[in-house]
C-alpha cells in the first residue's frame, strides 16, 4: 500500500512539473528528484535529441555521475555507432518505452556491448534503465538510470512505471525547449561555419579557424571541448550511414549554451576505393527556416493545427486558410484558437513572434553580410518590431 501511495504520487509531481513551463534543466533536474524516491539510483544520464533524426543535442548528469569524466566522447561512438537491442536508437524503432539491461538479457548483462566495454569498466555500474521520451511519433528525448555495482537490478514494476512517463517527460522537454527560447541571451557575433575532420582513428586531424571558441558553445562540454557526445555521435552516426545501414544522413539542431541555434552536419568522406573513415563535421549557424519547424512541433500541435500554423507564417488570411484547407473559416478560427493556447499568445502577430523573433530579435534590424545572415550588432532598443519586418 505505502508502495503504492509513492508511485502514484511521484506519477503526480512528474505531470505537475512536466506542465509548469520550466526550462529544461529545471524541469529534469525536478524530474528526476522525484522519481528517485519511487525508483532508487545512484546516477542518471539524460539526453536532448533532434526529433527530426533522434541523434544528441545535450546531456544532463545526476548523482554519481556529476563531477566526474563521463566519458561522453566514447559513448558517442559506441551508442550511435554500433547495433544492439537496448540502444536508445534501437528501442524506439521497436517502440519500447523502458528496458533493464539485466531483464532484457536475462541476467547476463555482459551480453551488452556498451555495459561490458564502457559501463562497466569505466563506472561499474550493476544494472542500467533506459526509457524513451515520445510524445506521439516524436522522440524529444531519452534517460539511462543506473544501479550501483552490488544493488538489485531494476524490478519490472519499475520499469513499467518509468516506462508509463516517457510521454510525461517528452512534453516536460518541449515546453523546456520553448520557455528558454523565450528568455536566451542574444547571441556572439557570427563567426561563419566550422569544419572540422575525425579519422578513421576517431582523433580530429584538422580544423577551421574558431573551431574550439564554437564547439565550447555545445551543450555538456568535456575538458576536452572537441569532444562532447554530440559530435562524437554524429561521427558515428555518418558512418554506419556511409556503410549503408541507415538512410538519414546525420544531421542535429542544437540550443548553444549562449542561446545561438546552430545546425550541425556529418558526412563521410569517400577515397578511390569508398569509405575512407574520414569524416566531416559542419557547424553553422542555423537559419529561421531550418529551426521554425522544430518550434512549431514543440508547441505539441495536431497535423491539422500545424497545417493552420505553417499557412498564418506564410502571411495567409483566414479566407484562404479555409479555401487551401477545404473547410470553413469557423473550423480554421477553432484551430486558431487551439494554437493561440498551446503557444501561449494571443494573435496571428504574437505567434508569429513566439516562432521567428524569440530566437532571432536580437539581430533583427541590422544589416545583412555577404552571406545573407545579419551581421553583428548590439541589440536595438527601439520600438519592436524593428522598421523593415515582415
Amino acid at each position: 500500500m505505502r508502495r503504492a501511495l509513492t508511485v502514484e504520487r511521484v506519477r503526480r509531481d512528474v505531470e505537475v512539473v512536466a506542465r509548469a513551463g520550466l526550462d529544461i534543466d529545471t524541469f529534469l533536474e525536478e524530474a528526476v528528484d522525484s522519481l528517485y524516491r519511487a525508483v532508487p539510483h545512484v546516477a542518471a544520464c539524460l539526453a536532448t535529441v533532434d526529433p527530426s533524426t533522434e541523434l544528441l543535442t545535450g546531456t544532463r548528469k545526476y548523482g554519481d555521475l556529476q563531477g566526474r569524466d563521463s566519458h561522453d566522447h566514447e559513448w558517442g561512438l559506441i551508442e550511435y555507432g554500433t547495433v544492439e537491442a537496448t540502444a536508445f536508437s534501437e528501442l524506439s524503432q521497436a517502440g519500447i518505452a523502458a528496458a533493464g539491461v539485466h531483464a532484457y538479457y536475462a541476467g547476463e548483462s555482459e551480453r551488452s556491448h556498451r555495459m561490458a566495454a564502457f559501463v562497466k569498466p569505466h563506472f561499474g555500474y550493476g544494472d542500467e534503465m533506459r526509457v524513451i521520451f515520445r510524445d506521439g511519433a516524436q522522440v524529444w528525448g531519452a534517460a539511462a538510470l543506473f544501479r550501483e555495482p552490488e544493488g538489485r537490478p531494476f524490478a519490472p514494476d519499475e520499469l513499467e512505471l518509468v516506462g508509463s512517463l516517457s510521454a510525461v517527460f517528452a512534453a516536460g522537454v518541449r515546453t523546456g525547449l520553448l520557455a528558454r527560447m523565450a528568455t536566451g541571451a542574444p547571441p556572439p557575433p557570427s563567426t561563419g561555419p566550422t569544419v572540422l575532420i575525425v579519422g578513421p582513428d576517431d582523433e580530429i586531424t584538422q580544423t577551421s579557424m574558431g573551431a574550439e571558441q564554437r564547439l565550447a558553445e555545445l551543450e555538456s562540454p568535456t575538458h576536452n571541448a572537441r569532444w562532447t557526445g554530440i559530435i562524437t555521435s554524429l561521427v558515428a552516426a555518418a558512418r554506419r550511414y556511409a556503410r549503408g545501414e541507415t538512410t538519414v544522413p546525420p544531421r542535429s539542431r542544437v540550443r548553444s549554451r549562449s542561446g545561438m541555434w546552430l545546425v550541425l552536419h556529418a558526412t563521410p568522406l569517400l577515397g578511390a576505393t569508398g569509405a575512407s573513415g574520414d569524416v566531416v563535421v559542419t557547424v553553422e549557424e542555423a537559419r529561421p527556416p531550418e529551426i521554425v519547424p522544430l518550434v512549431v512541433a514543440a508547441f505539441g500541435l495536431t497535423q491539422r493545427e500545424r497545417d493552420v500554423t505553417q499557412l498564418v507564417l506564410q502571411g495567409v488570411d483566414t479566407k484562404e486558410i479555409a479555401a487551401t484547407m477545404h473547410v470553413s473559416t469557423y473550423t480554421v478560427q477553432d484551430h486558431l484558437k487551439s494554437v493561440f493556447d498551446k503557444a501561449d499568445v494571443r494573435s496571428r502577430r504574437e505567434l508569429i513572434a513566439r516562432v521567428y523573433f524569440d530566437q532571432y530579435v536580437p539581430r533583427m534590424g541590422s544589416e545583412l553580410g555577404p552571406s545573407g545572415w545579419f551581421t553583428a550588432v548590439e541589440p536595438s532598443e527601439g520600438p519592436w518590431p524593428p522598421s523593415g519586418t515582415p
